[in-house]
Order: structure tokens, then C-alpha cells, then sequence
């Protein structure tokens, strides 16, 4: 039998369901309705209003994948729910409600659509749950209004993880999705919907307290005292009776030790993901006109987002709309947050890109609202580098906010607001909510969970909430604000003010200024795959990275030298692809195939503009001649050419393979390195000292082959039992020496791989160049390195340094971390004898440890080079792939450095030029000080910028020698404004020749900036 409790929740429970949420619209009459269907991608709406539209009804199939319909909505307010003056009753208005199809499931995921004004305003979005549009009615009382009807199909909002061909515009069909279901006027009750509002504030608040609880049984109570006053048969006419029933309950204030939760309206809008780039734009306009539109209805709401990207495209794509918002945000209502370009990954940019993340974002914000964001707003990004905190403070935030380490599988963070400390000793103000999401809905069990998750209960009593439907975007609803005005200070719920993520911040950072300190990276166990998926947007990232590197550096000396013009705009546009390809979703591997198409025409263009860029001023500074010329964008001097120059043409040959025993031996006086019958490196000799870096028995480039079929989300997740299942792939098909290098072919299951191994004079790296033919299904290639190296730690180069990894399972941190991430390089070694992998497009790597039958241990370094997930790409990675690898054998840390350089930077040759080089526009003394961007200000002064930081992880002295005229130097933060003289840099000019003394601590980045 039912308790009385019990049975009173269901008769509530029923009577919502049935009375309320029914009576919410006192009436409904459908509009007349005519359709067009855009022929291919979506129309400006100057197009879509002059097309020939035709009749459509409900229960009429329409849309097309990936389709845009405009529908043309024409009526008027019947004259029945008028009164004899003309007015609508008191308590009510008219509103247009639309359901387009919609299915159960997030919105964002499915059709949506933009409503527009006959004049071509945008007005609103309509999405699932938020989907009626007052400002469709004109005072009048009439209707006419055309709506753009996106029939975006559901790629995966249930996340069953099912292969589906609706990814791609090329196998999604050409079949109408959606069935109209509804395109009315309807009269709303205003309070009734009210006391819809009361019920569930009270009735949800119900579900989070103690069965026996007298707060619990009064409000039961009042729900059904409620139940009693409204008659079901006239609810609007009883709706105020029953608010009175529940008003004593809803005026009980919360406790004076309540928690209390600043609650933003937020809208995590994937810049890409389960839909293309394309589509974002829209979800953006329909979002954030959602946004508009109910900031004029309630006063105290507030939104924030993030990334400038996403204004910019409002701002050319929607200019009407773009000029709403910078009205808002002059008032502090709409917030422009996180001063980064987009939402961007932090493991797999480099360094600069992350740089430039805030250089384009808080540029922009800076332009466009004369606002600069203090706060770094990262809530989905799939876990965070050690370097970040430095980047983020020299950028001029003071405050961070993330989300996704709440999704850990294994262990669970101390703290949710703490100080992070990163690999250089930067600190950085951190808050993660403890509601646990970025999309809250402002549910009780949510505000419940919250108070009862926080971490930091008795040192401090606040907390963020981000409310409202992202990921596709949405944002708040009038239900989301509504359940806030009833939770401001209600007994038995945490307190829940509207705010901005500065007035939060500001609050708890005084409440509680010296949180507990986190130190070094914020790994997240989970979405390890990241690393790894997609390998060719990883590699257009890469190169592109290092393109922009070359383009700026020669574009700067060239402007400098030959006052030749600085191509300003065009370095930007290249940087903001590159950038927006950094998005949490893109470069990660994780969105449609749509995506990766769209991002490799994307990857290709940059590298064409970027390579006229570098060509046009390289030929402004060598000239017209009959010489040919090596310049050498790196930041060490390499192969008789100085770092940052140019010079005579003398590079580095290769060793001539000789036969050895079934293989053959590479040997150049630095390094002996044997390859056996099967194509692996059995040995790696460092001749100086004799020390052998393969382990015993055991072969280097190896080829492995895993089963990956991760337990939850496919291209996203490796997990560790991939290594369970394994097959070493040292078959050979062809093996033999082709010009001077060691040529193997294998095969395995429906995929070749084909590999040059070989030894360049004077390097100590043994080089191994791929060219793989995949096709592979739930398939993980790795290449591994069994080293005679016997430690229990890793180190591998992240942004401007490089991180220290427990490579043993102590720990449930230690174990979890089972697949890492690295740049260009990562290290094992003794405290006398290294070994460094290096290589030109991997990031995802790991490092495990074997004891040997005679004692000691084996480290085996390993590279995750492709996968073959099946959602949401099922042809993720399909195809053929080209990429290098380098085993420096015997490598100290400068040497690394110099090696994953040399791997991303090659010497570049120029024919046909006037001059046999080109002098360093700087030059630095220390080689652990690392100029990594040379450019010209962003103002336009002409003055040259240079970036450099400290790569060892030791503290050092520097000198930094200008090779043009400059009349001053100083030290700027990254958007490159003029920092106080500290001791640690100290410059001069003397006969127009300007020096900086630098003492740097590790890992620390400098921003100098030379006046001209």
C-alpha cells in the first residue's frame, strides 16, 4: 500500500499534468500557413521572402537533412477572445506557438528555427521547450511572420553511439525528417502559468528533502491544499486561489547558512559538433535573439557568453542583431565572457595558438564593447594543460571557470574553487560549479545537488550556476527565470541570486581569497581519444601552426629590412581559421564528418595564403638572382644556418645503409643504429658512450595493432583495456634499400603501411616517415619504443615547457593517466643517458614499464597514431595518412627541444634569389630561451613583437640582441600592452642597436615589444 505521502505526490503529480500544464493556454487556432524550401545551403532572407511558396498543412512531411524551409505565417486574433473595447482579458496575451516535429530529446539536436519580421528583423528562435513567440503578434492583433525552419536531423542526442550516414550532406538523403505538428495563435494565461511555476518550484523541493522532514510535509500539504482550491473545471478562473494556498510555503525564507548559487544564463553553443560550422552561425542568431527577447520580459536576467567568434559572425551575418546585443551589453546584461576566440581545446594547440586565442578574442571584445574580460570561461574543453594558468594571467584574466572535470571516471577533484598553480608558478583564481553542468535547468535536484556537492563547505558558501539548453544551443527559458524568482530565498533550497561570473567571482574571491592550491595540469580521465582521432585535422593544426610561425617571422624581417607591407589582415584571417578550428569539438576529433570536410578545404587554404605570404617575402629580402638560399625558421641554428635566417646552401645527407647480417646497419659516427629482417630498430648505440637504448630482446618501430571499442563514447575514449588485445604488425611484405634509406612495406587486415627508416649525418635521431593506408573498423595503430631506460616518470613538451609524468600506477591519479598528451616530443631518461620521440602530427602517447627476467625495467614508449571510431564519423580516419617520427637516441632536454623543432620546422630552400643570407631579425644567447613569435604589433605601429619563453625547466639568463634599429624595448603582456619595469628584464639601445637582459624563471613567457 501507498503511504499518504505518497499518494499524495500522485494526485499532484497527475493533477499538473492534466489541469495546469493543459489550462496554461485558455485557446488555439491554427494560422494559415505556405512553405518554400531553400534549393540548397540557407538564403539571406531578401531571397527566402521572394520565393514562391505553396500551401502546407499539419501533418504535411517536410525538410530535407541538413534543408532549410521558410514558412510564411499569416492570421489574427479571433474576435471571441475579445472583449467589447477590443482588448484581450486581463491576465492574458496572445502568442504564436510552432511545433515543427519536434521529438523527445535535447534541443539543439534536432529542427529549429528563426522567426523573422516581414521586414527582414530577426525576431526569435524556436527550439523544443521554448518555442512560442509573443512578439509574433502586432498590436493589432495580427500575424505575419516567415520562419526558417532548419531540418537539422539528429545525429545523436541520446548518445546511443549508433554508426549513422546523416553526418555527411552526401549520404543523409534527400527524404523529408519532420512532420508539422502545429502552428497556432494561442491565449496564454498569465497566471495560470504562474501557479504552473509555484507547483513545480515547491513540488520538485519536495524530492530533495528527508522523508521526515516537517518542511517536507508542509509543503505536501500546501500542493494539496492547492489541488483543492483550483477546480479543474475552471483553473483559469481558480488559479489565484491556488497560488494563495502555496504563497505561506513559497514566503518561508532559506536558512541563514543556505548555500547560495549565482545563477548566469548561459548557452554552451558548440561552435561544431554533431552539425557543421555552418549551422552554428544560425544556432548563435537563435539564441541569442531567444536571449534578447527575454531580457525584455525579465528585468534581472542576465546572460554570459562566450567567444568572439561567434559575435563576429553576428556581427557580419546579422548586423541588425549584433546592434540589440552591444546595446545589452553596455548595460552589463549580456556579457561577453572567456576573452578567447572560441571555446578552444588546450592539450593540442600549441603554445602561440593558445596565445593567440586571447590576442583574437579579447581584441575583438576590446573593439567591439571596449570591454576586457577578466574571466577565462572553458566549461566543456576536454581537460587542461599545466601551461594555461601562465597564459591566461599574462593575457590579463585574473579568474578561470570550467566544468568537465566533474565528468573524471576515477577520481574526484578536492576542491571546486581552489587556486591553479601552473608549470611556471602562475597562479590562477579557479571555480568548477558543484551542480555538475554547464546546462542547468534550475531544477530542484540540480540546486539540491549543488549545495550538497560543494567541496568547499565552511570556507566558502557560493557557487556558480550556468543555466539554460546548450551544447545546440537555446539558452534560458521564462520556466529557467521563473524557477529562479521562486528560489531567491526559499526554505529548503540553496539561495539562487541572478549574476554576472564577475559579481561572482568578486564575491567569493572575497569571501575567500587564499583557497587550497592544485598544482600543475587539470587532467580529465576521460575523452583520452581526443588525442588521437582525426589525424588529418591534427595534422592541418600542426603544420598550419608552424606555417603561421614562418609567415609572420619572414613577414616581419621583410617588412623591417625592405619596408616591405606588413599583410596584416591576412595573418588574421589565417589565425582566426585556425583558431576556430581549435574549438573543443573540431580538433579534438569528435564532430561529423560534415566538419572534417569543411576543415581540411579549411587547413588547405590557410597553407596556400601563409606559403604566398612566406614566398613574396622571402623573395622582398633574397632578391632576384642565380643563387640559391636555406632559411631556417626555427629557433636554433641548424645545418650551418643561424636560427631565424638564412644562409648557403649545405644540408645535411643521409647515411648510406650497409647490409648487416639479415638487415642492415645505419651508423654516422653519433649513432649505430641495427634494423633487422622485419624493418625494427633491434639497436640504437649512442658510439660516444657505447650506451645501447633498445632494450634487450626487445624491437623499436614497432607497429601495434589494438581492438578500441570504448564502453561509452567512441571517437572520444580510449580505454585502458586496449591494451588487453593487441597484435604486433612485424610482418613484412617487401623490405629493401631504395636510394638511402631502409624501405619496408606490411600488411595487415585491409590496410598497408609503408616506412622509410634512416639516419641523417650528424643527427643522432633515427628517422621513420609512414605513409599508411588505412581502413580499419574499432582499430587503434600504435608505434612503440622499448628503451633500456629504466625511470618512473615521463616528460613530455606541452605549451611553452613541458610536464613531468608518473609513468607507475602508485595512485587511482596514476593509474587513471594511462594516455597523455604531448607537443612535438616526450622523454625518458636516466640522469645521464635520454632517449627522446619525436614527431610532426601525434599528440596522443603513452608510457608503460615491464620488469626483465634479469631485473631492472623496460620503458615503452608509445605513439597513437590513427583510429577507426564509428560515431559520429563512421569513416573517421579512413584513408591514407603521411607523417614522421624520430628516435633521438641519447638526446639531453636542449636536444630535445632542438629535435621536436627540427621535426615541424624544416630547413626551407629558395631558388633563384640575389643574396646567400639573411641575418636574424633577433638573436638570443641562451639556447633554452626560445623565441617562439616574431611578428608586428597589433596596432599597426610597426613595432616588432617577440615572444620567447624559458624551454628547460631551470632558471636562466638571456640576451636578447635586436639585429634593426629600434628606439626602446618593453615588456607587454600578451595582447602586447606595456607592463611595470621588473628587474628580471632590463634593456638598452645604443647606436640604435636595442639588447634585453633577461633572467627568466622556468618555463616563464616573455612579450617583448621593440619600438621603431
Amino acid at each position: 500500500m501507498h503511504d499518504r505521502s505518497a499518494l499524495a505526490e500522485i494526485r499532484i503529480d497527475r493533477f499538473v499534468r492534466e489541469r495546469l500544464e493543459r489550462a496554461v493556454h485558455r485557446d488555439a487556432r491554427p494560422l494559415r500557413l505556405e512553405a518554400w524550401e531553400a534549393p540548397g545551403e540557407p538564403v539571406a532572407f531578401e531571397e527566402a521572402a521572394g520565393g514562391a511558396y505553396r500551401p502546407i498543412a499539419v501533418g504535411d512531411r517536410w525538410g530535407r537533412p541538413w534543408g532549410t524551409t521558410w514558412f510564411r505565417v499569416r492570421g489574427e486574433v479571433p474576435g471571441t477572445w475579445r472583449d467589447d473595447d477590443g482588448m484581450l482579458p486581463a491576465g492574458t496575451r496572445a502568442e504564436v506557438v510552432v511545433d515543427l516535429g519536434f521529438r523527445a530529446g535535447q534541443p539543439g539536436f534536432q529542427c529549429e528555427a528563426m522567426v523573422w519580421s516581414t521586414d527582414g528583423r530577426p525576431v526569435r528562435g524556436i527550439a523544443p521547450r521554448n518555442n512560442a513567440v509573443v512578439e509574433a503578434v502586432a498590436a493589432d492583433g495580427t500575424v505575419d511572420v516567415f520562419i526558417e525552419g532548419a531540418s537539422n536531423p539528429d545525429v545523436g542526442s541520446l548518445f546511443t553511439f549508433d554508426p549513422t550516414p546523416v553526418g555527411d550532406p552526401a549520404t543523409a538523403g534527400d527524404e523529408p525528417i519532420y512532420t508539422l505538428r502545429h502552428v497556432d495563435l494561442r491565449l496564454r494565461d498569465l497566471e495560470v502559468a504562474a501557479l504552473l511555476a509555484d507547483t513545480r518550484a515547491l513540488r520538485g523541493l519536495v524530492d530533495q528533502l528527508d522523508a521526515g522532514s516537517p518542511r517536507r510535509a508542509e509543503i505536501l500539504i500546501a500542493l494539496e491544499r492547492m489541488v483543492d482550491a483550483v477546480d479543474p473545471h475552471d483553473v483559469a478562473g481558480t488559479a489565484a486561489a491556488g497560488r494563495a494556498a502555496l504563497a505561506p510555503a513559497l514566503a518561508r525564507p532559506a536558512a541563514a547558512s543556505a548555500h547560495t548559487l549565482h545563477a548566469v544564463g548561459h548557452a554552451h553553443i558548440d561552435s561544431a559538433w554533431l552539425w557543421p560550422v555552418r549551422e552554428t552561425v544560425r544556432k548563435v542568431a537563435r539564441t541569442f535573439s531567444n536571449v534578447l527577447s527575454l531580457m525584455d520580459e525579465d528585468p534581472e536576467f542576465v546572460f554570459a557568453a562566450s567567444s568572439a567568434q561567434q559575435y563576429a559572425w553576428i556581427k557580419e551575418t546579422y548586423p541588425e542583431l549584433f546592434e540589440r546585443i552591444r546595446a545589452r551589453v553596455a548595460e552589463d546584461r549580456f556579457v561577453p565572457v572567456g576573452g578567447m576566440w572560441v571555446e578552444s581545446d588546450t592539450n593540442l594547440p600549441g603554445g602561440e595558438a593558445l596565445a593567440r586565442q586571447f590576442v583574437a578574442g579579447k581584441g575583438f571584445f576590446m573593439r567591439e564593447f571596449g570591454i576586457d574580460s577578466p574571466e577565462v570561461w572553458l566549461p566543456d574543453s576536454f581537460g587542461y594543460t599545466g601551461a594555461f594558468p601562465q597564459i591566461a594571467r599574462a593575457a590579463g584574466a585574473r579568474w578561470f571557470l570550467t566544468q568537465k572535470i566533474s565528468w573524471n571516471e576515477t577520481n574526484r577533484m578536492p576542491h571546486h574553487t581552489f587556486r591553479w598553480e601552473g608549470i611556471d608558478g602562475t597562479r590562477l583564481y579557479t571555480h568548477f560549479p558543484p551542480v555538475d553542468t554547464y546546462n542547468s535547468v534550475v531544477s530542484a535536484a540540480e540546486l539540491a545537488h549543488a549545495e550538497r556537492n560543494f567541496a568547499d563547505k565552511g570556507v566558502s558558501g557560493a557557487s556558480l550556476l550556468p543555466y539554460g539548453y546548450g551544447d545546440g544551443g537555446g539558452g534560458p527559458t521564462r520556466e529557467m527565470t521563473q524557477a529562479i524568482a521562486r528560489t531567491g530565498s526559499l526554505e529548503g533550497s540553496p539561495r539562487v541570486v541572478h549574476s554576472t561570473p564577475r559579481g561572482f567571482f568578486e564575491t567569493v574571491e572575497a569571501e575567500y581569497p587564499e583557497p587550497e592550491v592544485w598544482v600543475g595540469e587539470l587532467y580529465l580521465e576521460f575523452h583520452r581519444g581526443t588525442y588521437t582521432s582525426q589525424l588529418a585535422a591534427k595534422q592541418g593544426n600542426r603544420r598550419s601552426e608552424h606555417l603561421l610561425r614562418e609567415a609572420e617571422l619572414w613577414a616581419a624581417t621583410a617588412a623591417v629590412r625592405t619596408g616591405a607591407e606588413y599583410p596584416a589582415e591576412r595573418l588574421a584571417r589565417a589565425w582566426e581559421t585556425v583558431l576556430l578550428l581549435q574549438f573543443h569539438d573540431i580538433l579534438p576529433g569528435s564532430s561529423i564528418a560534415w566538419v572534417y570536410r569543411d576543415a581540411e578545404r579549411s587547413y588547405a587554404a590557410v597553407a596556400r595564403e601563409l606559403e604566398d605570404v612566406i614566398a613574396s617575402s622571402l623573395r622582398a629580402l633574397a632578391g632576384e638572382g642565380e643563387r640559391m638560399l636555406r632559411v631556417n625558421a626555427a629557433p636554433h641554428a641548424r645545418d650551418g644556418v643561424a636560427a631565424l635566417g638564412g644562409g648557403a646552401v649545405d644540408g645535411a645527407a643521409l647515411t648510406m645503409p650497409e647490409p648487416h647480417g639479415d638487415g642492415w646497419v645505419l651508423d654516422n659516427g653519433i649513432v649505430r643504429a641495427v634494423v633487422d629482417g622485419r624493418g625494427l630498430v633491434v639497436s640504437a648505440v649512442d658510439v660516444a658512450t657505447g650506451r645501447e637504448a633498445v632494450a634487450p630482446g626487445e624491437a623499436a618501430g614497432l607497429l601495434q595493432l589494438h581492438r578500441d571499442t570504448p564502453a561509452q563514447w567512441d571517437a572520444w575514449d580510449v580505454d585502458v583495456t586496449h591494451r588487453s588485445d593487441v597484435t604486433d604488425l612485424d610482418g613484412v611484405e617487401r623490405i629493401g634499400v631504395e636510394g638511402e634509406e631502409i624501405v619496408v612495406t606490411r600488411a595487415f587486415g585491409d590496410s598497408r603501411a609503408t616506412e622509410r627508416i634512416s639516419l641523417a649525418r650528424g643527427s643522432r635521431v633515427v628517422s621513420f616517415a609512414f605513409d599508411l593506408d588505412w581502413h580499419e573498423t574499432q582499430k587503434l595503430l600504435k608505434l612503440v619504443f622499448p628503451v633500456d631506460v629504466h625511470t618512473d616518470s615521463a616528460v613530455s613538451e606541452i605549451q611553452f615547457g613541458h610536464v613531468e609524468r608518473p609513468t607507475h600506477t602508485n595512485t587511482s591519479w596514476d593509474a587513471a593517466r594511462f594516455e597523455t598528451v604531448a607537443q612535438r616530443w616526450i622523454r625518458v631518461a636516466e640522469p645521464d643517458f635520454g632517449i627522446s620521440i619525436v614527431n610532426d602530427s601525434t599528440y596522443g602517447h603513452d608510457v608503460t614499464r615491464h620488469g626483465r627476467p634479469g631485473g631492472g625495467t623496460v620503458s615503452v614508449v608509445g605513439l597513437s597514431l590513427l583510429r577507426a571510431a564509428l560515431f559520429p564519423d563512421p569513416a573517421q580516419d579512413q584513408g591514407e595518412h603521411s607523417l614522421r617520427v624520430g628516435l633521438a637516441v641519447g638526446a639531453d632536454m636542449t636536444e630535445t627541444v632542438v629535435e621536436g623543432y627540427r621535426a615541424n620546422l624544416p630547413v626551407r630552400l629558395v631558388e633563384g634569389v640575389a643574396v646567400d643570407r639573411i641575418d636574424p631579425i633577433v638573436e638570443v644567447d641562451a639556447p633554452g630561451v626560445v623565441v617562439e613569435a616574431v611578428k608586428l604589433a597589433e596596432d599597426g605601429s610597426g613595432d616588432v613583437v617577440v615572444r620567447l619563453y624559458e624551454a628547460l625547466g631551470v632558471r636562466a639568463a638571456a640576451r636578447l640582441t635586436a639585429g634593426f634599429a629600434a628606439s626602446g624595448i618593453h615588456e607587454t603582456d600578451l595582447l602586447e600592452r606595456e607592463l611595470a619595469p621588473t628587474a628580471l628584464v632590463e634593456s638598452s639601445v645604443e647606436a640604435e642597436r636595442a639588447t634585453a637582459t633577461l633572467t627568466l624563471r622556468p618555463f616563464q613567457i616573455v612579450t617583448l615589444r621593440f619600438g621603431r
